[in-house]
């Protein structure tokens, strides 16, 4: 998994295991799978080829080239995340089923253009991820799995976020309503009802705002543990400007990108705050951060006493003392309290979305992207 922080990428070496009918009714377990994350690699992206990866969220000169380069060098960093992780777990390429490659997002548009009311079409739009995994699967002599969002597009969804179905397979609990929220580049927020019921939707900027500010003032990737935003003050009237978005006020379903959070996007509301103090800034991005996934989880998971993050979020101190503060009487937990740590979350997502497509069955819900029913996601390359 490479997602919309640009920092790198996350490889899990995932086992699932599918437990007998009796098995389960034993252990009255609420999951009809087992997941178990045997190993964990990472990858950073350098510097320059962030810097190309961000370009290509906009549009730009030639373009169609520079995303196809981009994808031949990205599937050749994930089959060293294969390596790496094979070797680790003393594993060979033969003794796995399938990689579930989703590919770095540049472009995330559904829903939109193309829409003909005369001739009854209704629009689609397009969502785009670079990644080869023709290449991938050549290089790594194993199956692949990649476009898993396409599919829910073209039966009328948005395409994403496809993680609540997951959420749901490991954090759901038999009679309890769970909240769980993703923090990557954006956040997305996952409710399973107690009655079984998922919603699921991207609440709005998660990190991807906040590390592009740090780049710029301080040369750091990131805000370790938001100490830089912990040093500086909230400036009240840009905080307010921030959570006028209307993108934050629309109902579900509804997903988001660098498409609309972006730095011209930041830039212009920064406009009327010239002379802010860049530490000052910082504050007011981690506060709205913290108060958009705050506000989304009060109107959709009110009923829940606990939250449960996942992704890099979960490791800024600072941002999650935000979340708790906005949050009184609601327990703000990390995903590794419940068995899986916040780095590894996303990427075992989608070795579970690879499992479901090899096995051909539905991964994606209505109820979270709208689509006109759950569809079987993802397109295979053999090896």
């Amino acid at each position: 998994m490479s997602g919309t922080s640009l920092d790198g990428i996350d490889g899990v070496l995932v086992r699932i295991d599918r437990p007998t009918a009796k098995a389960c009714e034993a252990s009255n377990a609420t999951s009809a799978l087992r997941l178990q994350v045997e190993q964990h690699a990472f990858t950073p992206f350098d510097d320059a080829f962030r810097r190309e990866l961000m370009a290509l969220n906009t549009p730009g000169d030639n373009e169609l080239h520079k995303a196809a380069l981009a994808g031949n060098r990205l599937a050749r960093l994930y089959a060293q995340i294969c390596t790496r992780l094979l070797h680790q777990a003393n594993r060979t390429a033969s003794q796995v089923v399938a990689i579930g490659a989703h590919g770095q997002t540049v472009r995330h548009r559904p829903l939109e253009f193309d829409a003909d009311p005369a001739q009854g079409q209704r629009a689609i739009g397009y969502t785009l991820q670079l990644n080869n995994p023709a290449l991938l699967a050549e290089l790594s002599n194993i199956d692949v799995v990649a476009d898993f969002r396409s599919r829910d597009l073209a039966a009328g969804g948005q395409g994403a976020p496809l993680v609540p179905a997951f959420h749901q397979e490991i954090f759901g609990d038999v009679g309890q309503t769970v909240a769980a929220l993703n923090i990557g580049g954006i956040s997305n927020l996952s409710v399973i009802q107690a009655s079984g019921h998922v919603t699921g939707f991207d609440c709005g900027p998660g990190n991807a705002l906040m590390d592009y500010w740090c780049q710029q003032h301080t040369g750091h990737s990131f805000d370790h543990s938001g100490q830089w935003a912990a040093s500086g003050q909230v400036i009240p009237t840009l905080l307010s400007a921030l959570l006028a978005e209307p993108y934050l006020h629309a109902p579900a379903p509804k997903s988001t990108g660098r498409d609309l959070f972006n730095p011209t996007w930041l830039a212009q509301h920064l406009a009327a705050h010239r002379q802010a103090g860049a530490v000052d800034v910082q504050a007011t991005l981690c506060e709205y951060t913290a108060r958009v996934c705050a506000q989304d989880f009060l109107r959709y998971a009110a009923q829940a006493g606990e939250l449960i993050v996942c992704g890099g979020g979960a490791l800024n101190l600072f941002l999650m003392q935000r979340l708790a503060s906005s949050l009184p009487g609601v327990r703000v937990s990390s995903s590794k309290d419940h068995g899986l740590p916040p780095l590894q979350v996303e990427a075992a997502a989608f070795a579970w979305l690879a499992y479901k497509a090899v096995h051909r069955e539905t991964a994606s819900l209505e109820s979270v992207t709208g689509a006109q029913g759950a569809r079987v996601l993802g397109a295979i390359y053999p090896r």
